[in-house]
């Protein structure tokens, strides 16, 4: 009886723990559209397409929204705009190409370079001149002979 019991709540348990999808909604056609659209649930900073929130109170409703367009035959742009409309562009998953949005794609391109190009004038700057001395042929001669005789005396 005991086993049967405990047979019994691990299958209950089990029927509780069968994986669950939040990519209920996510066509290849919603996931086109999805990926141009953040996810503006707080939680996450994921596009409407690829947030795997369970139950996402922005990402899902999005999807049905965005699936309930196409049926009615909206174009992408249109749909986007939609979404711009209500949210503002913070809908955006990625800033416009005009005004401040260029700057927000120009800066960590020209911080790198900045930063690329301080650490070559700090290496140039502080690099050490080169110590080998230039020698005159007639003291590398007067060096050359004292090795010899170095070398001859070993013999």
């Amino acid at each position: 009886m005991f086993r049967l019991r405990n047979s019994a709540l691990a299958v209950l348990l089990a029927g509780y723990c069968l994986a669950q999808s939040s990519s209920q909604y996510v066509t290849p056609e919603i996931r086109r559209v999805g990926d141009k659209l953040a996810c503006l649930c707080g939680a996450c900073k994921n596009t409407v397409a690829t947030c795997q929130m369970l139950e996402c109170h922005y990402s899902l409703p999005a999807r049905q929204r965005i699936a309930k367009m196409q049926k009615e035959g909206s174009a992408d742009p249109v749909i986007i705009d939609e979404f711009v409309k209500r949210e503002g562009k913070k809908a955006l998953a990625e800033p416009p190409n005009e005004g401040f949005g260029i700057m927000a794609l120009a800066t960590p391109v020209l911080a790198i370079g900045a930063g690329l190009g301080l650490i070559a004038w700090f290496l140039r700057r502080y690099r050490k001149p080169d110590a080998v001395p230039v020698l005159s042929d007639e003291e590398v001669r007067k060096y050359q002979d004292q090795i010899d005789k170095e070398f001859s005396k070993l013999d």
